[in-house]
């Protein structure tokens, strides 16, 4: 039997053995410094368990507050070189949110999110209480955006009497140049929100209303918008 371990094939199957040993308990707060995740953005005021199934407390990217979601980090990518860190929010409200972090080959993104979250401080002054999404996946590499598609709702709360806003704004997630761009519409097609977001998470944002109302208009610009070519425009700049 000692004879057994001093094979070569013997020394392999104990350093596999202990290799996954180590995996099955490696805690998920090395795995967020290993594999980058703090340089994405993404923190949390307590990380506990596993890097298989672990739990993160007041989780945020880039400041987008995603509250206690559980996280995990799905195996078989591993065997393409790539990681993905799933994150799974289900309390059965509104604000529910599915979708993973993934990380491989030069290129950094999200993918497959589901769900809605609060997004009116992110993007104030914008009128925008909250964003949902329809599996969105967004892949950066070398600075540009490669990789684009799902789909996006902005809610807008009806603080402003005269705009057909009851179904939000929504659009289809895009490629373009070094930013994913989300171009959202309104049922009526009247209104318009444009937002820009690079690798960095440095956003642009306009929104636009086509309006002829004198007191929408003056409804507008008292929340900022200004009128340019007979639209009522509102600009804003930002990094998530």
């Amino acid at each position: 039997m000692s004879g057994w371990f001093r094979t070569t094939r013997a020394r392999v199957m104990l350093v596999v053995i202990l290799a996954i040993a180590l995996l099955v308990t490696w805690p998920l707060r090395a795995a967020f410094s290993i594999f980058g995740l703090k340089d994405m953005g993404v923190a949390a005021r307590s990380l506990r368990g596993p890097i298989w199934w672990g739990g993160a407390e007041q989780l945020q990217i880039r400041g987008v507050e995603l509250g206690t979601v559980s996280v995990f980090l799905n195996p078989l990518p591993l065997l393409i070189g790539r990681v993905r860190v799933d994150l799974v929010r289900r309390l059965g409200d509104p604000e529910d949110i599915v979708g993973a972090i993934t990380i491989g080959w030069g290129r950094r993104g999200i993918d497959g999110v589901t769900g809605a979250l609060a997004l009116a401080a992110p993007l104030a002054p914008l009128p925008v209480s909250r964003v949902e999404f329809e599996d969105l996946s967004i892949q950066f590499a070398g600075g540009q955006c490669v990789d684009a598609k799902g789909r996006v709702r902005a809610r807008v709360p009806a603080i402003i009497s005269g705009l057909a806003l009851a179904n939000g704004l929504t659009g289809e997630a895009r490629c373009a140049g070094d930013a994913v761009e989300l171009p959202l519409v309104s049922q009526s097609g009247q209104e318009q929100l444009t937002v820009r977001v690079t690798a960095d998470g440095a956003y642009q944002a306009t929104m636009r209303v086509r309006t002829v109302d004198p007191l929408l208009t003056g409804a507008l610009g008292a929340s900022g918008f200004r009128s340019v070519g007979g639209e009522q425009v509102l600009r804003t700049v930002g990094h998530l």
